[in-house]
């Protein structure tokens, strides 16, 4: 099989301007003492390379790989260049109703040794909530998209039942928010023994009790509750690519190899503030995993400063796929996907385990430039 190599520029991307967004505080957080605040340059791009290779290695029949690619340009990323190399037939995909791209690889029985390897540019920057009344009202069909029940994320029965309670007494749509992220907080919690990133099935979590899960339960309930009330929100699915400038080891990436650095944040949209950045996940994971003690209190000095900022504010050293919900992949056999954040793979005999990926054989990797 001939080696294949492809270089393609989305045009979007580099047609786009640059324009910096605010930067915001960060924390310096220590797991005895309070976290020491410190303010970032503003509007400072960071540019990375993003590389993911497939391998497989025990190819014994027709084999098919999904990759999630860069697909999200905004003022808070520029999704840029995207160069590939396979031994089978690879090419770019794109899915026209959610606007995501994805590398597809194709194998016959008779490659020896199939791999696939992407290596993506993007520039990425800080967070930071915009002024009240400084942003224009987006599409009203757009916010609608983005209110619409999923397979695992209902907005109905129990799903709406809790946003109502968990909104109480609140009256504008900030509030309302507020009110949201601070009930996932309290109720919510990191479960590290939950595979991977999660499922986000959000419904099973409210019926059973169990709020616990990982970025992609616990994000996509916030989105659900918001979506349930009419609020558009949305998951925001990536990797983390380099060390956190909070100071926190649980919210950094190691760029040597990112096998396992996926996460899942959440924007929601509020009226004459545009699309605001939201993590509760990450709240819940500072809680449960950076101190030896479960930390309860989202006052508590080590949480504290993360609580704040991830209500409107993200770091930049993240790189988001897409935004992308009940994922059917072209040519696949298998059943469609909650979520589109992992390398997929697929051979006669089914899909192989994404949360594995010292068996499946993929690596990822971030060069900062």
């Amino acid at each position: 099989m001939t080696l294949v190599r492809r270089s393609l520029l989305k045009g979007a991307a580099a047609a786009c301007a640059l324009s910096g967004v605010p930067g915001f505080a960060l924390a310096q957080a220590s797991t005895s003492t309070a976290a020491r605040r410190f303010e970032p340059q503003a509007g400072a791009w960071r540019t990375f390379e993003v590389t993911t290779r497939v391998d497989l290695v025990d190819a014994k029949s027709a084999s098919r790989v999904w990759l999630p690619v860069p697909s999200v340009n905004t003022a808070w990323q520029q999704s840029g260049i995207h160069s590939f190399a396979s031994n089978g037939l690879a090419r770019l995909r794109s899915d026209s109703l959610q606007g995501f791209q994805m590398l597809y690889a194709e194998f016959t029985p008779q490659v020896d040794k199939p791999f696939v390897e992407i290596t993506s540019r993007i520039q990425t920057q800080n967070r930071a909530p915009a002024a009240p009344g400084s942003v224009a009202a987006e599409a009203a069909a757009s916010l609608k998209f983005f209110t619409r029940a999923t397979h695992l994320l209902p907005t109905d029965g129990i799903v709406r039942e809790t946003a109502q309670k968990a909104i109480a007494g609140a009256h504008t749509e900030l509030e309302k928010v507020r009110a949201i992220y601070d009930w996932i907080v309290a109720n919510a919690w990191r479960e590290p023994k939950v595979r991977g990133c999660g499922e986000g099935d959000i419904k099973t979590m409210l019926e059973t009790g169990n709020l616990g899960g990982k970025c992609a339960d616990i994000n996509a309930l916030f989105v659900g509750l918001c979506r349930s009330v009419g609020i558009p929100a949305r998951d925001v699915y990536g990797l983390r690519l380099a060390p956190s400038a909070f100071g926190y080891k649980e919210l950094s990436g190691n760029p040597a190899s990112l096998k396992g650095a996926q996460h899942c944040r959440a924007e929601v949209y509020v009226n004459g503030q545009g699309w605001l950045a939201m993590d509760p996940a990450d709240v819940a994971k500072v809680m449960r995993l950076e101190t030896p003690e479960w930390i309860k209190s989202p006052q508590h000095p080590v949480v504290q400063p993360v609580y704040q900022t991830l209500f409107g504010g993200w770091e930049g050293n993240w790189v988001a796929w897409n935004t992308a919900h009940d994922v059917m992949l072209p040519q696949s056999k298998g059943e469609r996907l909650g979520f589109f954040m992992y390398p997929v793979a697929e051979n006669n005999d089914g899909r192989l385990d994404s949360y594995a990926p010292d068996d499946f054989k993929y690596q990822i990797t971030a060069r900062e430039i």
